[in-house]
């Protein structure tokens, strides 16, 4: 099984030059937050019921004839609710998938 991730949160992040360690200058370490699987999962998360609030918002507003409201947003914004959905479904899949062959392998 060849399983590869990109990194496509931390690539399109500007960071700064690396300065002195704060130990070097004298000051307490801050605790870094991580940009690990588990915080992009969270965002891609929160991304996927945004969408999904968003679309079912569009959709309350065409059934009450909003006229600032037009169906073709509304469509777009569903399909891509079902898409973000349909993505998390496969991911979720994928990774119970992967605890059952880590749990079944021979120690």
């Amino acid at each position: 099984m060849d399983l590869r991730l990109t990194p496509s949160i931390g690539s399109t992040i500007a960071r700064p030059a690396p300065a002195a360690s704060p130990a070097a200058r004298g000051v307490a370490a801050e605790p870094k937050e991580q940009a690990g699987f588990s915080t992009a999962l969270k965002s891609a998360l929160v991304s996927v019921s945004g969408a999904q609030g968003e679309s079912g918002r569009l959709s309350r507003e065409v059934q009450l004839e909003n006229p600032q409201v037009s169906l073709e947003e509304t469509m777009v914004a569903i399909q891509k609710a079902q898409i973000g959905f349909q993505a998390t479904l496969h991911v979720r899949n994928r990774m119970v998938q992967a605890y059952t062959d880590i749990m079944n392998m021979q120690v």
